[in-house]
C-alpha cells in the first residue's frame, strides 16, 4: 500500500518560521528528503529513526537530478512510508513542485502541497526591508535570476518587467547582478535606483549589500559576496535605514549550540531565539528512570523513612522531578516531610518545588554543592539524618562533606543520565566549517558525552574540532570539566542559571570588533 508525500515549504531558514501544519508533517514522517536551504533545526523535530536524504543543489554541481528526486520521493511512498518532501521557501516559487507532484499525479501516490514563507519577501523583512510601502511601491515582481544571461532573456521580457512593478525581487541572482543590472538600467531604471543583496537571510550568517544600479556589481566583487542571496531594486531599499531590526539584537548573528536534554532545552533554546541567535538543538545526554532493582530498592527505602529525616536537600530540577514520580510509584505524598527542613540548590530547582506546592528554602548565593555547605553548616548538627535525591552521576563531594560533619546521610539515585546524540551530518559539517560561533554546557554530562558522541561520528581528536568555538559554562564545575577535556573556555556564567549563561552569550557578541563597528555605524 502506498504511503503519502508532503511538499513542504520549509520557509526561509529561520525554524520558527515553518507553518504549523509543515511542522506537523515533520514530526509524523517515515522519510524526509531535504535540500540545503531548510534549516538543519527541523529535522530535530522529526522522530528517532526517521530516514533522513540530503539532495540539495549546490552552485558548482547537483547532488541528485530532479528527475531522479522525483523518483526517490515515488519509491520512498511506494513502501508505504509517510514522506516529507523539505524545500527552502514556498514549494510553488521556483521550486519545481509541480514536476515532483506530476509524477506522484500520474502513480496514483496520494499527496499534498503544503505552502511555506516564501523568502522573496520574508528575507527582505529581516533585512528592514518592506516589498512594498504605501508612498514607494504598491506592486512586487518575483523574478528567477539563476539562469544563464541568454535563458534570462528568453524567460523576461525586459522591456515589461522593469517597469512594470515598484519593487522586483530577483532570487538567486548574484552572479547575474551585473547583467540583471544593466538591463535594468537599459530598459528605463534610474542608474541610482537602489539595490539590496540579503545573503543567508534570517540565519545566522545574514549579511546584507547595498548600493544602486550602477555600482552594485562592483561592490558585489569588492565584498566577494556569494549566493545565495534575494535581491531587492526598488526605492523601498532605503526603509533598511530606519527599519533594520535583527542587526540590533544581542544575540543577531551567532549560531550556538545547546547540547542540554530536549526535555529540558526549551527554555534556552527560546531564550537564544528571543535575542536574536540560532540555536543548534544537538541533545547529548537524556534522563530515565533506573531500572536496576538494587537502585530501586534503594529508592523504596528512602521513601518508607521519608517521616525520618531532618533535612532534604534537592540539587536540580531533574532530581525535584524524578522524586515526585517515585513518591507516587510508592503510594506516598508530601505529609511525610512534614518534620524535614527542604532546601532547594538554585531559583530554578526551588521554583520546581514551588509548582508542587512547596515552598522550600532557597540556596541564593552559590548555586552548587559548596554553596549549600557555607549558606548551612553552621546549622547542621551532628547525627542528623539527610536525604538526597539526586542522579547517578552526581558529584560525591557533597554527601562526603555532610558525612564528615557527623550526619546520617541517605543517597537515592532517583534517575540515570544516558548519552544520547544520533549521527549528525548536518552538526559536523557546521563544526568543521567553524560555523557553529558557541557551545553552552549545562552541566559535566553535557560536557563529557558531546565529545564521546563526536568521536562515536568518527571525530579522533573532539577537543580539537571545537577550538573555532567559544565554549560557555553554566558554572565552575562544568568548566572545569570542560578544561579538564582540553576545551578552552571562554567564559562561565556568573550565576548557575540559564538567565546567567544567556547573559554571558550576550555580553561576549557585544564584545565582537565586528559587531561593535556595526552598532557604531548605526549609532547605536
Amino acid at each position: 500500500m502506498a504511503g503519502k508525500v508532503y511538499l513542504v515549504g520549509a520557509g526561509p531558514g529561520d525554524a520558527r518560521l515553518i507553518t504549523i501544519k509543515g511542522k506537523e508533517c515533520i514530526e509524523k514522517a517515515d522519510a524526509i528528503v531535504y535540500d540545503r536551504l531548510a534549516s538543519p533545526r527541523l529535522l530535530g523535530w522529526a522522530r528517532p529513526g526517521t530516514q533522513k536524504v540530503y539532495v540539495g543543489k549546490l552552485p558548482d554541481r547537483h547532488t541528485m537530478k530532479q528527475e531522479e528526486i522525483n523518483r526517490l520521493l515515488a519509491d520512498l511512498a511506494l513502501e508505504g512510508k509517510v514522506v516529507v518532501r523539505l524545500k527552502g521557501g514556498d514549494p510553488t516559487i521556483f521550486g519545481r513542485v509541480g514536476e515532483e507532484a506530476e509524477l506522484l499525479r500520474q502513480l496514483g501516490i496520494p499527496y499534498e502541497i503544503v505552502p511555506g514563507i516564501t523568502s522573496s519577501i520574508s528575507v527582505p523583512a529581516y533585512a528592514g526591508i518592506p516589498v512594498t510601502h504605501r508612498d514607494l511601491a504598491s506592486s512586487l515582481s518575483i523574478i528567477t535570476g539563476h539562469e544563464s544571461p541568454d535563458k534570462l532573456d528568453r524567460m523576461i521580457q525586459w522591456d515589461k518587467v522593469t517597469n512594470a512593478t515598484g519593487t522586483l525581487i530577483f532570487m538567486m541572482g548574484v552572479a547575474k547582478i551585473g547583467y540583471i543590472s544593466r538591463q535594468l538600467i537599459k530598459h528605463g531604471r534610474s542608474p541610482a535606483t537602489p539595490v539590496a543583496l540579503i545573503r543567508w537571510g534570517t540565519r545566522a550568517e545574514q549579511d546584507t549589500l547595498v548600493g544602486t544600479l550602477a555600482d552594485i556589481e562592483e561592490r558585489v566583487k569588492a565584498a566577494d559576496f556569494q549566493p545565495p542571496a534575494v535581491i531587492v531594486v526598488g526605492e523601498v531599499v532605503h526603509q533598511r535605514e530606519k527599519l533594520q531590526w535583527a542587526e540590533h539584537l544581542p544575540l543577531f548573528g551567532k549560531r550556538i549550540l545547546v547540547t542540554r536534554a530536549r526535555s529540558q532545552a526549551s527554555a534556552l533554546v527560546s531564550r537564544i531565539e528571543e535575542l536574536g541567535g540560532e540555536p543548534y538543538e544537538y541533545p547529548v545526554i537524556d534522563t530515565v528512570m533506573p531500572d536496576s532493582e538494587e537502585v530501586l530498592s534503594g529508592v523504596r527505602h528512602a521513601m518508607e523513612e521519608l517521616g525520618t529525616y531532618d533535612w532534604v536537600f534537592f540539587t536540580s530540577v531533574n532530581g525535584v522531578d524524578y522524586f515526585f514520580r517515585h513518591l507516587k510509584a510508592c503510594g506516598k505524598d508530601i505529609r511525610a516531610l512534614a518534620s524535614a527542613r527542604i532546601v532547594a540548590v538554585g531559583p530554578a530547582t526551588g521554583e520546581a518545588l514551588r509548582e508542587r506546592g512547596i515552598a522550600a528554602e532557597v540556596l541564593a548565593e552559590r548555586f552548587q554543592a559548596e554553596g549549600l555547605i557555607d549558606a548551612y553548616g553552621p546549622v547542621l548538627a551532628p547525627g542528623q539524618h539527610v536525604l538526597l535525591p539526586r542522579g547517578d552521576k552526581a558529584r560525591r563531594w557533597l554527601p562526603e562533606k555532610l558525612e564528615a560533619l557527623g550526619l546520617h546521610v541517605t543517597e537515592a539515585v532517583m534517575y540515570e543520565t544516558v548519552l544520547v546524540g544520533e549521527h549528525d551530518d548536518e552538526l559536523m559539517k557546521l563544526l568543521m566549517e567553524g560555523a557553529v560561533h558557541a557551545v553552552t554546557f549545562t552541566s559535566s554530562s553535557t560536557v563529557t558525552n558531546l565529545l564521546q558522541a563526536l568521536k562515536s561520528m568518527g571525530v579522533e581528536r573532539p577537543a580539537e574540532l571545537l577550538q573555532s568555538s567559544s565554549i560557555f559554562c553554566i558554572g565552575p564545575v562544568t568548566a572545569k570539566t570542560a578544561e579538564d577535556a582540553g576545551l578552552q573556555v571562554s567564559r562561565t556564567a556568573d550565576e548557575a542559571t540559564i538567565d546567567s549563561l544567556v547573559q554571558a552569550l550576550c555580553e561576549w557578541n557585544a564584545e565582537n570588533p565586528r559587531r561593535l563597528q556595526a552598532l557604531e555605524k548605526l549609532n547605536l
